[in-house]
């Protein structure tokens, strides 16, 4: 960014008008975070400031611009993706709407290791949110100095600044785009994604994901529930070229055939009884964007036929119409069945199976996430204090050492229930063992398990999953695990499950 020609001997009131000047003649729309770092500077007199941003749809915030009193524009780089474990501070003043001003960051309770390091330590911050009805982006404003000082009194100026930046940034037009190879690089971080780990298995299902967001491919996605499916889903949504189209979510499992019909191809009037007027179904509310069906698997087999000529001819035909008509959406499928499995069996068809597996993606199970589990648990952690309205907590290396001890069959979303309820349960701001309410006994017994014992444990958790989401059925759930009945049977004694009164009249 070239210099700014305000000059430092202006007071700040006429400092800050130079600056809306600036920015709302002198400005384009790829510098205008940088101008607001500069300004920002200069009117709170600190030593580095840095910008923010989020779209209302994104899940992470992007670091948008920096601007160092002593070396100008900084050099972002890989550091544009912020990970979202160390965003407890950024989060809470945009869940809250508030500026939040801290004196003494040596002491403070907040992670502020996102913000690089100065010739001396830092010692005041200041986070300002960046939101307004009208601003289709929001963002948040950091301002640090290594002087001990209250900044609290710039949190107005700097907001009503930043709130105009935005708001010229939004009107700017949109400059080219930038080659793929640097899209790409962007996207292959986890958190880009929405997505928390630094593991190996992560690592390889971003890089699949990275491979088909600008492509046309079907999608499908497979792994255990709560493995993430939705979020990928979402985030090759809006990271590929129908992110302004509409992003359409049907769950397969939750219609019986008749209605879910309806639901995706839609009806005319007179189609049958209660059809009193035309409804669009989900492909046509989907048209130009991405249709997500969940749990393909449960798709009864006539609509599978019908599900393929959408795929073939990309034209869906309503309840009650005489001719199809033609839409351009994008499936993307997720289940946690097997689906070559159930080709076999004859309860999917093979000519489909193929047609949605034009580009499969497998999300590791979080037992295979070496490391993550950690990760996501102080992710979810900050995420529920923000929420809460409270302060951050941390974590004990003991309860941390319980839950990687654990086989989560519940995966992601099992590990962040449990640490919703350890953060309501936990009061001194440090979370135990105690919090975490788990059947273990206590850590050391954890540790000290044979591998006969940890894989026991594994196989239980894998067992009540499977059955919890066959509703006791021990036949599907032999089906779906591939086991013979007896089998089942046997592992359900061997490892004590007391299952068989969990779902009376359809245990069979």
């Amino acid at each position: 960014m070239r210099e700014n020609p305000l000059s430092q001997a202006l007071d700040p009131a006429e400092q800050l008008v130079q600056w809306l000047l600036h920015m709302g003649i002198d400005s384009d729309r790829a510098s205008m975070p940088g101008q607001l770092a500069h300004a920002a500077v200069q009117l709170s007199q600190c030593s580095l400031s840095q910008v923010y941003l989020a779209d209302e749809g994104d899940r992470g915030l992007v670091l948008a611009a920096e601007y160092r009193r002593d070396a100008g524009p900084g050099d972002i780089g890989a550091r544009a993706a912020v990970d979202q474990q160390h965003q407890q501070l950024l989060q809470f003043a945009l869940e809250h709407k508030r500026p939040l001003s801290i004196r003494g960051l040596q002491d403070s309770i907040y992670d502020t290791t996102f913000i690089p390091s100065g010739p001396v330590p830092w010692q005041s911050l200041l986070c300002v949110p960046v939101t307004h009805r009208h601003l289709a982006v929001k963002g948040v404003l950091i301002c640090v100095t290594e002087r001990s000082i209250d900044l609290q009194g710039y949190a107005t100026t700097l907001g009503q600044l930043a709130v105009f930046a935005l708001r010229q940034w939004s009107l700017l037009p949109e400059p080219c785009p930038p080659p793929a190879h640097s899209v790409l690089e962007n996207v292959l971080h986890p958190v880009s994604l929405g997505l928390i780990g630094n593991s190996t298995a992560m690592d390889e299902t971003c890089r699949l994901i990275g491979k088909v967001l600008d492509s046309t491919y079907t999608v499908l996605l497979r792994g255990e529930t709560g493995t993430g499916k939705e979020v990928v889903a979402r985030a090759i949504h809006a990271m590929g070229p129908r992110r302004s189209k509409a992003f359409v979510v049907q769950n397969c499992a939750a219609f019986p055939e008749g209605l879910l019909e309806s639901e995706l191809f839609g009806y005319r009037k007179g189609a049958f009884t209660g059809a009193d007027r035309d409804r669009p179904g989900l492909f046509d509310t989907a048209d130009g964007g991405t249709l997500l069906l969940d749990e393909i698997g449960d798709m009864p087999m006539s609509l599978q036929a019908k599900l393929l000529r959408v795929l073939q001819e990309g034209e869906v035909r309503p309840l009650g119409a005489r001719v199809a008509h033609k839409v351009n959406v994008r499936i993307i499928a997720a289940t946690h069945r097997d689906l070559p499995a159930m080709v076999a069996q004859g309860s999917f068809r093979e000519d489909l199976y193929y047609r949605l597996a034009q580009f499969p993606i497998e999300l590791p199970a979080l037992r295979h996430r070496e490391g993550d589990a950690r990760q996501l648990a102080r992710h979810f952690a900050g995420q529920a204090c923000a929420t809460q309205g409270r302060a951050p907590v941390s974590w004990s290396d003991q309860a941390l050492d319980q839950l990687s001890s654990l086989s989560f069959p519940g995966n992601v979303r099992e590990l962040k229930c449990l640490v919703e309820r350890a953060v309501l349960l936990c009061d001194d701001g440090v979370i135990l063992p105690q919090h975490l309410s788990l059947p273990l006994a206590s850590s050391t017994q954890a540790s000290d398990a044979t591998l006969r014992q940890r894989l026991e444990r594994v196989e239980r958790g894998l067992l009540i999953d499977c059955l919890h989401k066959n509703r006791g059925n021990r036949t599907r759930t032999a089906r779906e695990l591939g086991v013979a009945r007896r089998t089942l049977l046997y592992r359900l004694a061997r490892l004590n499950i007391p299952f068989g009164e969990a779902s009376r009249g359809s245990a069979e």
